[in-house]
């Protein structure tokens, strides 16, 4: 059996491994000149930076992608946050986030704790949103502005555009996968490794390389036309979101294509620091609701001191795009960590946006379709498709479990 696989970013190389070491002959075509699109590394002033993500793996060794990349034999090593998180309150003092209930009143920490244990029950079936659903339940400023701030770190959204049946899906797995993690080395180990699982199967992966076409048959993907060449398959995957797919073919499946347009991306930017002394001193989460615009920090090299220069930290902060004005946001984004590091001296190394036509997810959390296509043997995976309750790199790797279990391997 042979698989063509579109894209070598994390989607396409976790499918690629899978189904490779499942004995598919796999071949990846990639259009930039490296692999791992936005979970790979790049290298500057001795720092390790990140293409996309924060070097984070949000449910660190326990999560659906740590469980993936041991299935595979992928040889990554992860080390797990340590606390979970910290949230900074309105009077700049410092809770764990465990303890985040502190901030509420002893009647809404209550209710709270058992709609968290009984959440099953509270799903709602609507499209309500995070945002309405705790004005609903609680109408608690200081909840509102913490789930603001763990959207925004987390899905590259405020709580007004996440459904809260997704919201809740996703508290569901950080009780039963816990914190993030670090990968050693940063983002590009992980991608790298895959690589090395493909290649090890007898994989192939193609770099400056277009897909131009996915060639059908009688409602069936049956190759593609790559480079000028057409490659016949049994299988075809593409790690480029549903949209750019739908490109590839003559699509008559009007109900899907009304699907797709719906889809909506997320936005954010991210800004690396460099800083001579600890800015956070810890390895979770710095969740910051009462700021403008930043809404979480990570300081990576408390967890790998390897992905800075000796003596080097290496701080990254994310924070949604919430108006048009890009140069706006940056700088509210900059006045975030003036305030939040106040009379502390780093150097900002990298500012990137992630927009337009590279979104921080082809489809945000709550708006992808799932990985199926009108074709037969055609699946989506990667940003564009993630699993149901999945934070970013753990939704791609619950969106290939599933898109494997269809294909099933």
């Amino acid at each position: 059996m042979k698989a063509a696989i579109i894209g070598a970013g994390l989607g396409g190389l976790l499918a690629g491994a899978k189904l490779s070491k499942s004995g598919y002959d796999v071949e990846i075509f990639e259009r930039l000149p490296f692999i791992g699109g936005r979970f790979t590394n790049l290298d500057y002033k001795g720092f390790k930076l990140s293409t996309g993500a924060l070097h984070m793996i949000p449910h660190g060794s326990r999560g659906p992608l740590a469980q993936m990349l041991r299935e595979v034999g992928a040889d990554v090593k992860i080390r797990d946050s340590n606390p979970m998180a910290v949230i900074m309150k309105d009077t700049g003092e410092t809770i764990a986030f465990h303890d985040f209930r502190k901030g509420l009143s002893l009647t809404k920490r209550v209710k709270l704790g058992t709609i968290l244990a009984c959440s099953l029950k509270f799903k709602p079936k609507s499209n309500i949103s995070f945002k309405d659903w705790i004005l609903k339940y609680f109408d608690d400023d200081f909840l509102l502005k913490l789930a603001d701030s763990f959207c925004g770190w987390a899905l590259s959204l405020q709580a007004k555009d996440v459904p809260a049946r997704e919201m809740l899906e996703i508290i569901d797995n950080m009780y039963r996968f816990k914190g993030s993690g670090v990968p050693v080395g940063g983002c590009g180990v992980v991608t790298g490794a895959l690589a090395d699982v493909i290649k090890s199967n007898g994989g192939r992966i193609h770099t400056l390389s277009c897909v131009e076409k996915i060639i059908t048959d009688n409602n069936r993907a049956k190759g593609i036309s790559a480079n000028g060449k057409t490659i016949a398959t049994d299988i075809v995957i593409s790690d480029i979101g549903h949209l750019e797919t739908s490109r590839m073919f003559e699509c008559g499946d009007e109900v899907y294509l009304e699907k797709i347009k719906k889809v909506t991306p997320s936005k954010g930017i991210k800004m690396c620091l460099s800083s001579d002394e600890p800015l956070l001193g810890h390895s979770g989460v710095f969740f910051t609701p009462y700021a403008e615009r930043i809404n979480g920090i990570n300081e990576v090299t408390n967890a790998d001191p390897t992905l800075a220069p000796p003596a080097k930290h290496l701080i990254m902060s994310h924070q949604a795009v919430i108006s048009d004005d890009l140069n706006q946001e940056i700088n509210l984004g900059l006045l975030d960590l003036k305030k939040l590091f106040p009379g502390k001296k780093y150097e900002v190394l990298l500012i990137q946006s992630y927009s337009n036509g590279w979104p921080v997810n082809r489809a945000s959390s709550g708006s992808d379709i799932g990985n199926r296509t009108p074709l037969c043997n055609l699946y989506v995976v990667g940003d564009g498709a993630k699993g149901k309750g999945g934070i970013e790199v753990e939704g791609v790797a619950l969106g290939v479990r599933n898109a494997m279990k269809d294909i099933g391997v």
